[in-house]
């Protein structure tokens, strides 16, 4: 199969990304994360807002005036948790004014979120774990809509096995494309590796619709024969939790999802090491991601719709607040990914700004 003409390798060096961003500003890391609760249902932030009205306000944020409308958030089901929980805070009685504000957010994948909901202009913002294509960029311009880039936090992309696994706790780049490539689809562990044992495997990991698909199929699979990216006998969601569930009822499982949703189900699967081109195992972690030392560690984005940022206040303040919480600790601490670093809120904030003026031009 021929690469997407936007390769991410192409879009971003990942190491030299993450590297750079991360060597800006120092972010907290510290502390035990906690089992956050998440929402499954994938349709909404604590029931409110469907469709609502796009109605506005002149009013800033903090006690200024009333704000008041509804916010649509689609796309990634790995940014879903921070932008839950950034708009609960957001809601939070503390904040006079916002109360009239609701939320109506949904994990669609985020090329789900781009095709089906972002493009057609149905939602205000759309979370990404990859970069934005170029085909859905170019979709967006003909739609009349310039998407402005929000770069977010960083996250460790984890493989995971039964935890009755214990034949297996590191393995290669090279082995995963192999498991995993449709122009090779080996049947059983032994097929791989003969220290392995003789089973079939069970194999879960994202819908195609997610960037987590996305980016996994391009960095461990790459360019493939087959008229296919992936090999297509696995069970794929854009439930993330779904996907540690399925490897936990089968000793033979393996797996790929969200750092952060490793982290709230480590009682149920086991995170493998990953080595690359022979370097000791690099097991995932917040600091593997921040530093660019673990090699599935990948950038989280959201994109907003440039026209609904100048048309509505609340909108510009919500995303104002969501910019300014992006370095806060509990990202890594509740959540489970590399907060923003201060260049990277100074970047954001300058984005948005620009996206107000009407001047904003996304460019790689």
């Amino acid at each position: 199969m021929a690469p997407d003409s936007e390769r991410l390798s192409d879009v971003v060096s990942r190491r030299k990304f993450l590297v750079s961003s991360a060597s800006a500003g120092a972010v907290g890391l510290a502390g035990c994360l906690s089992n956050n609760e998440q929402s499954s249902d994938g349709n909404s932030n604590d029931g409110n807002g469907d469709d609502g009205s796009n109605d506005d306000s002149t009013a800033e944020s903090g006690g200024a005036g009333d704000l008041a409308g509804d916010i649509r958030i689609s796309g990634s089901s790995t940014v879903y948790p921070v932008a839950q929980e950034v708009s609960r805070r957001f809601q939070d009685p503390e904040f006079e004014g916002h109360e009239q504000v609701s939320f109506n957010l949904t994990r669609d994948g985020s090329g789900g979120g781009f095709e089906n909901v972002f493009i057609p202009g149905d939602s205000d913002m759309n979370n990404a774990s990859r970069p934005i294509k170029d085909e859905e960029l170019q979709r967006c311009r003909d739609n009349g809509i310039e998407p402005v880039q929000f770069f977010l936090a960083q996250d460790a992309l984890t493989v995971v096995v039964n935890n009755d696994a214990d034949w297996l706790d590191s393995i290669s780049l090279e082995d995963l494309g192999t498991i995993w490539s449709p122009d090779t689809e080996p049947e059983t562990w032994a097929d791989v590796n003969s220290d392995w044992p003789d089973e079939p495997f069970d194999l879960y990991g994202p819908a195609s619709t997610s960037g987590t698909y996305d980016y996994f199929t391009e960095t461990v699979i790459g360019e493939t024969e087959a008229d296919q990216p992936i090999r297509s006998d696995f069970e794929g969601t854009e439930e993330d939790n779904l996907i540690a569930q399925g490897v936990q009822g089968n000793e033979y499982a393996l797996g790929y999802l969200p750092f952060a949703y490793y982290v709230n189900n480590t009682d149920q699967v086991k995170a493998l090491s990953l080595v690359e081109d022979g370097s000791d195992p690099v097991e995932p972690s917040l600091e593997g991601a921040k530093s660019g030392n673990y090699p599935l560690a990948r950038p989280l984005f959201t994109y907003g719709h440039m026209g609904k940022i100048q048309e509505k206040t609340h909108l510009q303040e919500f995303i104002r607040y969501y910019i300014n919480q992006s370095d806060e600790d509990y990202i890594a601490e509740d959540i489970g990914y590399v907060p923003a670093n201060d260049q990277m809120v100074e970047d954001n904030l300058a984005n948005l700004d620009a996206a107000i003026a009407g001047d904003y031009e996304f460019s790689r």
